[in-house]
């Protein structure tokens, strides 16, 4: 198959899946105990600071753009974007919001909540990353991990000079054409810098997930290994708001600290005898003399020591 140009046109944004073929959206007010939050909202942490800002904005001039919602029954609805703003809604006392009906399908109802918040500036790194391979996993039709196995397959194929399938070029099209869309990332850099984040120990991927943490210092700490040592080492960087290269400093620090014991004669013994047995010395008759001679020389030690005992 002939190498392609990867074309790469812009993503739809939200407004642009708000004309997808459904019915017409009608804007109105409603309940907010008649909204419902769905379990496959992408959004998970809300920083208490900024939702502070938010309901203080809601008390005094309310909710000023209507949260998307899709109909459930009559009178209810299932929310689709605008989480924080329904949040705040009720934590600044309000009992009716404004809302944006769309008859969306389960698929489109996620394209849009996932889109809605990846077009967010304060969205943190991990859910960014998992938000960003849902939205691949749904555009492809196929898993998440699919999705990662797709990104390493051209990876691969990339370093060792290697052409794609037909499949998996064609699905690579489409991730490159997504991830322009969203303009931070291209497959290449999406795999390397962010894919790695959630392979990370999981007292680090919280503090990250919690925005508290920048992911280029979160990395850098996964790096320790020993988790009481990795723990005091995120407890210090959050306290102190260490630097990156004051964290990279102190991992140097605690790296000299852990110097490996000097092997055991037994050991030593016991892998030398295991090196021997794999290795191709005793073919080669010069070699073989020699060791034959040394095994001679540590038998006639071994035999003196017989005789002093």
């Amino acid at each position: 198959m002939s190498k392609k140009r990867l074309e790469a046109p812009k993503m739809r944004g939200v407004e642009d899946l708000l004309t997808m073929d459904v019915e017409p959206n009608q804007t109105t007010t409603a309940p907010i105990n008649k909204i419902q939050t769905s379990s496959n909202q992408p959004r998970r942490y809300f920083d208490p600071n900024k939702m502070a800002q938010l309901v203080q904005s809601v008390k005094e001039h309310g909710i000023l753009e209507p949260l998307l919602v899709r109909p459930l029954n009559s009178d209810e609805y299932e929310l689709i974007a605008g989480e924080r703003r329904l949040k705040a809604a009720v934590s600044a006392g309000l009992t009716e919001v404004p809302i944006i009906i769309k008859n969306f399908t389960d698929k489109q109802a996620l394209q849009v909540a996932l889109l809605e918040n990846l077009q967010r500036e304060d969205l943190n790194p991990v859910e960014e990353t998992e938000g960003i391979l849902e939205l691949l996993s749904i555009e492809l039709d196929v898993t998440t991990d699919e999705v990662v196995s797709i990104l390493n397959q051209a990876a691969n194929a990339k370093k060792r000079n290697l052409e794609l399938t037909e499949n998996v070029f064609r699905q690579l099209e489409k991730v490159e054409s997504l991830l322009a869309g969203i303009g931070r990332f291209n497959a290449q850099s999406f795999r390397t810098s962010r894919l790695p984040l959630l392979n990370l120990p999981a007292d680090v991927l919280e503090v990250l997930r919690s925005g508290q943490l920048e992911y280029t210092k979160a990395r850098a700490i996964a790096r320790v290994t020993d988790s009481e040592t990795r723990k005091e080492l995120l407890e210090n960087a959050l306290a102190y708001n260490l630097s990156l290269n004051e964290i990279k400093r102190k991992i140097k620090e605690i790296e000299q600290q852990v110097k490996p014991e000097n092997p055991s004669i037994k050991e030593q013994v016991d892998s030398t005898l295991r090196r021997l047995k794999q290795s191709k010395v005793l073919d080669d008759p010069k070699k073989k003399a020699k060791v034959e001679k040394l095994l001679s020389q540590l038998e006639a030690l071994m035999n003196t020591d017989s005789e002093v005992k």
